[in-house]
């Protein structure tokens, strides 16, 4: 019987020594190839065929999430009328790992009659495709995982990692922030940590408020009524100063003076936890919340006016994490 954990490990291995035997061979054409895309003013197409196509796909996606321009185009829709999305201010990446593929190699003349940049990712620099190259990064490796030594695997695993290298290259010439990845994903979870704030999630409408000298059997009332398990308590300028939750209230309860007749202040949390910044993150008040182990926190002003509240079922629901 086969070993496939003593296959799959010999094939990670084999994967991993590529790129370290790679890593040590780089050269300066990957700062050459940065700048060159950094300074263009169009976009970056990449292009390739078969595997190396499925790998461009993904260097094209990557590189446009990072902040550089980029789309992908399939070298015989290029040849039946797309190559008119190539524009004169864009650069071309171009992958074939032999540097000879028959579709790639048949759109590389018509790019360079317009003088468009041509970045190569080959085997070798002999090949058509280094030929035509004005920058080449060279694929160096010595087998692929395929026991047959024929189906791309080293080769497509060092192609991806390269384009992974250009696109970190290009993040550092640009000075591409965690704010600008965001803003390139604001479905993501890091785009609604970064964006999402506290006025976007906060209750405004239909407070449970009651005043300060509300009586306690009426502020229940209050509290079954707004379905936030607490009320909020203002003086009579509307200032937060304090709030009754049911656990004050099941509090209140055991206390051997305890009196429906009494103010609900007198049972409330006096000073409650607020945030006084309808700007502040929404990440940043859930990390408010559960430093302080609480369900909700009242957001005022600068000078204490209620303003909303926002609860952790809020956050959670909004996916915030």
């Amino acid at each position: 019987m086969e070993d496939f954990k003593a296959i799959a490990k010999e094939v990670l291995e084999l994967e991993a020594k590529e790129l370290l035997n790679a890593a040590g061979m780089i050269g300066n054409e990957i700062g050459v190839a940065t700048n060159l895309i950094a300074n263009i003013k169009g976009k970056l197409i990449v292009t390739g065929v078969g595997k190396s196509g499925l790998i461009g796909a993904k260097i094209a996606a990557t590189l446009a999430s990072t902040g550089t321009s980029s789309f992908f185009l399939h070298p015989t829709e290029a040849m039946h009328g797309d190559l008119g999305m190539v524009g004169k201010d864009d650069a071309v990446l171009a992958i074939s790992y032999s540097g000879e593929s028959e579709e790639l190699i048949k759109i590389l003349p018509h790019i360079k009659r317009f003088d468009i940049p041509l970045i190569g990712m080959a085997r070798s620099r002999e090949s058509s495709l280094g030929h035509y190259s004005d920058v080449f990064l060279p694929l160096y490796i010595e087998k692929e995982a395929c026991p047959l030594d024929a189906a791309p695997t080293c080769s497509t695993t060092l192609t991806l990692a390269l384009g992974d290298a250009l696109a970190v290259c290009l993040m550092k010439k640009k000075n591409f922030q965690k704010e600008d990845f965001a803003s390139f994903h604001p479905g993501g979870s890091l785009g609604k940590r970064l964006f999402i704030k506290v006025k976007d999630l906060m209750l405004t409408k239909e407070l449970p408020i009651i005043h300060e000298t509300t009586k306690l059997k009426e502020a229940i009332l209050k509290m079954s009524e707004g379905r936030l398990g607490n009320v909020l308590i203002t003086d009579q300028n509307n200032h937060l100063i304090a709030i009754l939750s049911d656990g004050d209230l099941r509090r209140a309860l055991m206390r051997d003076d305890f009196s429906m007749d009494a103010t609900a202040y007198e049972y409330a949390t006096k000073s409650p936890k607020k945030l006084d910044d309808e700007t502040l993150l929404a990440s940043d008040a859930l990390t408010f919340i559960e430093k302080y182990k609480i369900q909700l926190v009242a957001i005022t002003d600068k000078v204490g006016v209620l303003k909303g509240v926002l609860h952790i079922h809020d956050l959670v629901e909004a996916g915030i994490k």
